[in-house]
């Protein structure tokens, strides 16, 4: 990632466009705007941006399919949407795809810009050792692979990072805020809807393959072991 981050603006309001454009440019991020959900992918493609401010309501497509289209072409490019509409349903879809965040209109810029931080500080390489290993299930992060028995388990990006996480702290029971803080970004308890569906996809996917290793601590969490 550069010094100063790039970040892709797809938005149809000019009003809310522009305001976007000249704070981030305040806090010194580089800007591209898009005003279609096509215009938005030819720019991701061709600028290659550190992260994308993404409306989810758009004249062609909306944000949610832009979204999946980004990463169904293999594109990781970190995805903050911004909508008016914040009900349940909409955040599990918006982040069932691949999305990193979800803030609603209006907004605080200040808190937006934070966020926009938070999410590049996550999506930045850390220096570790890319390889985990808990029993039988092993992960590269840095080759995106996860096997569990010899077999390959193919995840989604969102399950990768939360299966990550788990990963690196094997043994310890991590509560609900902890892990929505640490792989979306959110404080609100509100949310642990999210955590809970996707622990259900990684169970469905790791234990056809051996002993249960994700466990729930009743009323505070989760925590990975043999």
């Amino acid at each position: 990632m550069s010094e100063n981050p790039l970040v892709l603006i797809v938005e149809d309001e000019a009003n809310i466009r522009d305001l976007l454009r000249t704070a981030l440019r305040f806090h010194g991020f580089e800007t591209g705007a898009a005003r279609t959900g096509a215009e938005a992918l030819r720019k991701a493609r061709d600028r290659r941006p550190d992260l994308v401010l993404l409306d989810v309501m758009l004249p062609d497509v909306d944000g949610f399919e832009v979204c999946r289209r980004l990463r169904s072409g293999g594109d990781q490019v970190p995805v903050i949407y911004l909508t008016a509409r914040d009900t349940p349903s909409d955040t599990v879809t918006g982040l069932t795809l691949g999305g990193d965040d979800y803030v609603t209109k209006p907004f605080s810029i200040d808190a937006l810009v934070a966020r926009v931080r938070a999410v590049l500080r996550r999506a930045a390489p850390e220096k570790r050792d890319p390889r985990l290993r808990v029993a039988d299930l092993e992960m590269d992060e840095a080759r995106w692979t996860v096997r569990r028995a010899g077999t390959d388990i193919d995840l989604s990006p969102t399950e990768f990072r939360l299966l990550a996480f788990l990963m690196r702290n094997a043994g310890r029971v991590l509560t609900r805020a902890q892990l929505l803080e640490n792989v979306w970004g959110w404080e609100h308890h509100g949310n642990a809807q999210v955590l809970e569906t996707y622990v259900s996809y990684l169970r469905r996917k790791l234990e056809p393959l051996g002993p249960p290793l994700i466990h729930t601590k009743r009323g505070v969490g989760y925590f990975l072991r043999e």
